[in-house]
C-alpha cells in the first residue's frame, strides 16, 4: 500500500470548496493526470454517485471507475477508485478557517495488485510528485483568479480561414478548445438567473448546470404540457426543480411584455439574462400579430425582453450579465435592416434564421457600447454544431451529413454556462464566444455590415415594434 497526504489552504468558504470538489467530474480542471471525467448516474451529486476519469498513464491513459462513499456535506468526502493496475481511496476533509478560508487535507491510500508492489514502489516518488501537483492544481483553481479572456494564437489562425473555423464547431473542436481552459469554480448560489428556451436542448442543459451551481433560476418555455415533464427532468438530474417557471410565447410580443410586466412585479432583480430561446421555420408563416415568425422569435422578441427587464438588471454591485444565443449560420449573412423580415415569395427558413442571428449579434455590440456605464455586460455565443432537438427536426439533411462530427446538447451549451457563471467572464463585453475564446465575428469579408445599417437597426426595431400596435391587442 502506498498512502499519499497533501494539505492546502484557500481563500474559499468551506461550502464553496466542499461543492466543488464532490461533483468529480471537475478533476480534470485541477488534477495533473486526468484528462477526461463523466459522471454515471442521474441525480445530485452524494453517496452512491458514480464517475468514470480517463488519466494520463505513460505515453497511454488509465481508466478509473469511482464511487462516493462517504458525503458528510461541508466536511468529508471520501471516494473509491479502481483501475486495471490499482485501487486507490481518497479521502477529503474540509475545515472552515473563516468566512473567506478553508483548509483541505487529502489522503490518498493506493493498493496494488499482485505482482505490482515492486514495480509501485519504484514509481512512488513519481507518484507523490503528482499528488503535490493536483493539490496545487485544486488549490489555483478554488482561488479562482483567472485572467481576462483571450482568443489563443491557434484560433485566430484558424479563424482566419473558413475551412479551418468551421472544424471549430464541430465535437472536436470542443475537445481542442477544453484543452486550454481554465478551471471554472465560481459559486453562483443564491444568483438570479432567467432562462428562456429551457425545455429541450441547450436550454435544459444549461439549466442542469446552473441549477448544479446553486442559481436561482426563473425558466421561461411556451408550452404549459411541457412544463412539469421539465421540471421533473431537473429534479431527477439535479435534485432542484428551476425555483420559477413562466409561460409565454415569445414570438408575440405582447406575451413578452406581459412577462416582464410580471417579472418586474415580482420585484426580483436579476443578475444573469440568457436569450436563448428560438426556433428555425422551414416553411413561411406570420405570428397573429403580422409579423413573421423568425423575425419575431429570433431578434425582436429578445430585444423587447432585454429592453424592458433593464432596470432589474443595471447597477449591481457585480457585473450583470446579457448572453444572447446566436448561431454560426449568421456567418453567411450580412446586416441589411429591409431584409430581416421575409416575404412569403423569398422566404427561406435558414436564410431567415441567420439573418436574425446577425443582427443579434449586431445588437449585442450596441447595447454593450450603450450600456457599459450601468455595470452590465454584453456578450453573445454560438454552440458550434451540437445535435439538439430543432437541429434534429429543421434541419435533417445536414444533421444526416454532419452526424458524426456534432457536438452534444452539453457541449454545446458549455459556453453559456461560463458566460453565466466564471468570474472573468464579466471583464469583457461586446463579444462573440464559441468556446469560451472570443471570436471572429465575419469569416468572410463580404459579410461584414455598413455602418450606417449598425446605426439604424435600433431605429429599426423600435419602428417595427411600434406598428404592431399591440395596445389594441391587449
Amino acid at each position: 500500500m502506498m498512502i499519499l497526504t497533501e494539505t492546502i489552504e484557500v481563500p474559499r468558504s468551506v461550502k464553496s470548496c466542499f461543492r466543488y470538489v464532490a461533483d468529480f467530474r471537475t478533476t480534470v480542471e485541477w488534477d495533473a493526470t486526468a484528462i477526461e471525467a463523466h459522471k454515471l448516474t442521474s441525480g445530485p451529486v452524494d453517496e452512491g454517485t458514480q464517475f468514470s476519469v480517463r488519466c494520463k498513464a505513460g505515453r497511454g491513459h488509465l481508466d478509473l471507475a469511482y464511487e462516493i462513499t462517504e458525503f458528510t456535506p461541508w466536511q468529508c468526502l471520501a471516494l473509491e477508485g479502481r483501475g486495471r493496475w490499482f485501487s486507490v481511496k481518497d479521502v477529503i476533509t474540509f475545515e472552515s478557517l473563516g468566512d473567506d478560508l478553508t483548509r483541505i487535507h487529502y489522503v490518498a491510500e493506493f493498493t496494488f495488485r499482485r505482482g505490482l508492489q515492486r514495480l509501485a514502489k519504484r514509481f512512488e516518488p513519481g507518484f507523490r510528485k503528482m499528488g503535490r501537483a493536483s493539490l496545487k492544481g485544486l488549490a489555483r483553481a478554488l482561488t479562482d483568479d483567472n485572467p481576462p479572456p483571450e482568443a489563443s494564437q491557434d484560433t485566430q489562425k484558424r479563424d482566419r480561414k473558413l475551412a479551418t473555423a468551421l472544424t471549430c464547431f464541430t465535437r472536436y473542436g470542443y475537445r481542442r478548445g477544453q484543452k486550454i481552459w481554465q478551471p471554472m469554480t465560481a459559486d453562483i448560489t443564491g444568483k438570479h438567473v432567467v432562462l428562456t428556451g429551457a425545455n429541450a436542448g441547450l436550454g435544459f442543459s444549461t439549466a442542469v448546470s446552473l441549477l448544479e451551481a446553486g442559481a436561482t433560476l426563473t425558466v421561461v418555455i411556451r408550452d404549459p404540457a411541457k412544463a412539469a415533464d421539465m421540471q421533473l427532468a431537473l429534479k431527477a438530474e439535479t435534485g432542484r426543480e428551476a425555483d420559477h417557471v413562466e409561460l409565454a410565447d415569445l414570438s408575440l410580443l405582447a406575451e413578452v411584455s406581459k412577462l416582464c410586466e410580471r417579472l418586474h412585479a415580482r420585484g426580483q432583480s436579476i443578475d444573469v439574462l440568457i436569450n436563448n430561446a428560438g426556433a428555425l421555420f422551414n416553411d413561411y408563416a406570420q405570428t397573429e400579430e403580422g409579423i413573421e415568425r423568425s423575425a419575431a422569435l429570433l431578434l425582436l422578441s429578445p430585444w423587447k425582453l432585454t429592453e424592458s427587464l433593464l432596470p432589474l438588471l443595471k447597477d449591481h454591485a457585480h457585473p450583470a450579465r446579457i448572453i444572447n444565443v446566436v448561431s454560426g449560420g449568421m456567418y453567411t449573412q450580412k446586416l441589411r435592416c429591409d431584409e430581416l423580415v421575409m416575404t412569403s415569395d423569398k422566404y427561406n427558413g435558414s436564410v431567415a434564421y441567420a439573418r436574425a442571428k446577425r443582427a443579434l449579434t449586431v445588437l449585442t455590440e450596441l447595447w454593450a457600447e450603450a450600456w457599459a456605464d450601468q455595470n452590465i455586460v454584453v456578450n453573445s455565443m454560438h454552440p458550434g454544431w451540437a445535435d439538439t432537438p430543432g437541429v434534429q427536426t429543421a434541419l435533417p439533411g445536414f444533421r444526416r451529413v454532419t452526424k458524426r462530427v456534432l457536438r452534444s446538447p452539453c457541449e454545446g451549451a458549455d459556453t453559456i454556462v461560463w458566460l453565466a457563471r466564471a468570474s472573468e467572464a464579466d471583464q469583457v463585453s461586446g463579444k462573440l464566444f464559441l468556446d469560451r475564446e472570443p471570436r471572429t465575428k465575419h469569416l468572410r469579408p463580404s459579410t461584414q455590415e455598413r455602418p450606417e445599417e449598425r446605426t439604424r437597426l435600433l431605429d429599426w426595431l423600435t419602428e417595427t415594434y411600434s406598428t404592431l400596435h399591440l395596445s389594441d391587442k391587449g
